[in-house]
């Protein structure tokens, strides 16, 4: 904040106040701050507290949040963005299946910029109107969700899915590996794009494609996301062709570090925990995804045990079929607390700082988002609480896991940016992006005729 000159308050450029805040850490040690405020100015925090705080600050824009919970964005840790144009075209088929025979060849008769840039901004505009304020993408023709994330002024941590056949972009690997690295260049210093690697899987990348993915994370310092274990047919792959685990399978191809972030990692044994835990993995957990294909849940328990960093996502609309997080809070809590046969397992507030705290540090992002503390960016979200299904309040943790939906999702500030106001994007054109997906549709139904 700036002083005025011709006075003693503060300047700021927006003030959320009189809503119930809640930190996730930092400064704030997690608490809940009841009748609290959070200021902005330009891109960053530069306020929290309690109401009587702000008396001196001056903003140009002020939000009343009375009644509302004011939080860190959601971050979406795992998804595919564009697949919102595939969403309900495959349901209800085991993984393999699914993947082989629907979605791959969809892929390969679909997939080009002008699909990806406009299944991004469908994404974009559901993730913001629900809370999700960064997301974490592989697909194809990555430079066009980055240009679609851009343009909806979304964070997001992207890379280009790499494989061993062709893919519909790039073509052969070799040519995966150049398009890689000049995406990393182009966009590793942009404010709110985070570019990546991202081999597909270990049944679908050769250890010579996992080795080289894994020089070049090293190179450009960069994260390193692959699809690990997601179902038995994964690792029974993976055993049979190399006689290990997945993880023993990458840790002889010496590419486990702390810039490694496991997708799913489901069917994982406790030997494998324990090189993650000492590598320094992440993970991130997509539930419902996993139970929609059957492909079992993730022992979330057991990682944090180890201290294991794990952060939540909702994979893409093809598998799951939405990108709510507020509902894969719900589906995580419960589901964990039924395969455990213990209630107090997945609590409320360990849920939300899945989606939070666990996702931002997944993504190399903690020193940035996850978190409400002065000089970390404005990645804000207010949930309106004025609603019957919220009232009364006791815990507010427990209404944003239980009880609490994406609609409930009132506000929405992205790097200081308001995004959403009153449960409206702001600064996209919504019917336009809604009557693109549907004429984009059309193409995707005619390719189904075809297969």
């Amino acid at each position: 904040m700036t002083k005025d000159k011709n006075s003693n308050a503060e300047k700021a450029d927006i003030l959320i106040k009189n809503g119930t805040v809640i930190t996730m850490g930092g400064s704030g040690d997690g608490k809940v701050i009841e009748k609290g405020a959070v200021a902005v100015t330009n891109d960053s925090i530069s306020f929290v507290g309690g109401i009587d705080g702000v008396k001196s600050i001056e903003a140009k824009t002020v939000i009343d949040a009375s009644g509302c919970v004011v939080m860190p964005g959601l971050i979406n840790g795992h998804t595919h963005a564009a697949m919102s144009l595939f969403r309900g075209i495959a349901d209800d088929l085991p993984l393999e299946t699914w993947l082989n025979d629907f979605i791959f060849p969809a892929e390969s008769q679909n997939l080009d910029d002008e699909f990806v840039y406009w299944g991004t901004k469908l994404a974009a505009a559901e993730m913001l109107l629900g809370g999700t304020t960064t997301f974490c993408d592989m697909y194809l023709f990555e430079d066009s969700v980055a240009r679609a994330a851009k343009e909806m002024k979304m964070r997001g941590v992207l890379g280009e899915v790499l494989y061993d056949f062709p893919s519909p972009n790039y073509g052969e690997i070799s040519q995966g590996f150049e398009y890689t690295e000049n995406f990393i260049k182009k966009w590793r210093n942009d404010p709110l794009i985070t570019p990546t690697i991202q081999p597909h899987a270990l049944d679908t990348c050769a250890p010579e494609l996992l080795v080289r993915a894994g020089e070049i994370s090293e190179n450009h310092g960069v994260l390193f996301i692959v699809h690990v274990a997601e179902s038995q047919a994964n690792v029974t792959h993976v055993r049979e062709k190399y006689n290990k685990t997945s993880f023993q399978h990458l840790n002889d191809l010496g590419v486990l570090s702390e810039r490694f972030v496991a997708d799913h990692a489901v069917w994982v044994t406790d030997e494998e925990m324990d090189i993650m835990a000492e590598k320094g993995v992440k993970v991130i957990t997509n539930p419902e995804s996993n139970m929609k294909l059957a492909s079992g849940w993730a022992p979330v328990h057991k990682y944090l045990e180890r201290g294991i960093v794990v952060g939540l996502g909702t994979d893409g609309c093809a598998s799951n079929n939405d990108l709510n997080l507020f509902g894969e809070l719900d589906t995580l809590a419960k589901l964990h607390k039924i395969y455990d046969e213990d209630p107090t397992h997945m609590d409320a507030h360990t849920a939300v700082g899945l989606a939070t705290v666990g996702s931002a540090e997944a993504l190399g992002l903690s020193d940035v988002v996850g978190t409400l503390e002065t000089c970390k960016r404005a990645d804000i979200i207010v949930v309106d609480f004025n609603k019957p299904h919220l009232t009364p309040v006791y815990d507010p943790f427990s209404h944003l896991v239980y009880a609490a939906m994406a609609s409930d999702v009132r506000d929405v500030l992205v790097n200081g940016e308001i995004l959403v106001r009153g449960g409206r994007l702001t600064q996209a054109d919504t019917e336009e992006i809604m009557a693109k997906a549907g004429e984009l549709s059309g193409r995707v139904k005619k390719s189904l005729k075809r297969s």
